[in-house]
């Protein structure tokens, strides 16, 4: 009989052969996880420039949206007429309320000294 067919030499095939597995899958995980680094090395500004241009069109568009639809109305509107009296008095009596409250008083509708709020 050969030397392979004795029993010790069947016995110690199969653990050989599981450890060379064990070897090369903890070799092609080397690999993988270098290949993974590399890769995502790679895309990270990519993806940095990306999220950086979202941001900035978002803005963007936002603010536009905003800011132009405001300018044309307000400047649709003819400076001499109620509708333009009654919002500028507004904005003056609410500048006004926010200085009193920041003295540390407010008037109420009645008169009467009405403590504001306080702050630290």
């Amino acid at each position: 009989m050969s030397e392979n067919s004795t029993p010790e030499a069947h016995a110690s095939d199969p653990l050989k052969s599981v450890a060379d597995a064990m070897e090369h899958a903890v070799q092609a995980a080397k690999d993988g996880a270098a290949d993974a680094r590399a890769r995502v090395d790679e895309a990270l500004p990519k993806v940095n420039r990306f999220v950086s241009r979202l941001v900035y069109t978002t803005c963007y568009t936002l603010s536009y949206g905003v800011v132009f639809p405001s300018v044309l109305v307000a400047r649709s509107i003819p400076r001499d007429n109620p509708l333009v009296h009654g919002l500028v008095d507004g904005a003056h009596a609410a500048i006004d309320m926010v200085e009193d409250m920041k003295k540390g008083k407010t008037t109420s509708l009645t008169g009467e000294s009405t403590p504001a709020l306080v702050q630290p």
